[in-house]
């Protein structure tokens, strides 16, 4: 048989999709009419639990909305050299804060401190926090559970058990 050599093809590729993201406060539609919100996974969180931390979410990306339009007014604003490098240096500090407590709250919340103890982690690296979670961690007294009964109160039962006819019915049977 006579071998076949591969010839570049002539057809042209599709351009790549450009991602159109909505405006502020629109969500982005799908094609299917899918929902791209989460769904709690959990059936059991009261909606008063859910509604919080829904609330909390708003208020902190209001507070980055506002946080980059006071950040692009100032870089818009600067003049010289000088200016600017003064508005980034300070936007690289406050990076720099918000990671640390990024770093910080993982930690936490890996070792399951309060976080309340995640703001008192001493450490630069996350090897040396880790260790500081670990110890911290040994001196928190465990969580109690929410019902120390193994097994049936003496409620449970009701006050239908007549032990007479228990013992008949246990006589009744042949084994």
């Amino acid at each position: 048989m006579p071998e076949q050599i591969e010839t570049p093809s002539t057809e042209e590729k599709p351009a790549e999709e450009t991602v159109v993201t909505p405006p502020e406060g629109e969500a982005p539609k799908g094609e299917g009419g899918e929902s791209t919100e989460q769904k709690p996974t959990d059936e059991g969180v009261p909606p008063e639990v859910l509604r919080k931390k829904l609330t909390d979410a708003n208020a902190e990306a209001a507070n980055y909305r506002t946080k980059l339009r006071e950040t692009e007014a100032r870089l818009s604003s600067a003049k010289t050299v000088e200016e600017f490098e003064a508005a980034t240096s300070e936007l690289r500090g406050q990076v720099e804060a918000l990671e640390r407590q990024i770093l910080l709250n993982s930690v936490a919340a890996k070792f399951e401190l309060p976080p309340v103890l995640a703001k008192r982690l001493t450490g630069t690296t996350e090897a040396e926090l880790e260790a500081d979670a670990k110890e911290l961690q040994k001196h928190l007294a465990p969580a109690a559970p929410e019902s120390l009964g193994g097994g049936l109160t003496p409620d449970d039962g009701g006050d239908d058990f007549d032990p007479v006819k228990a013992a008949r019915n246990a006589r009744k049977r042949h084994y």
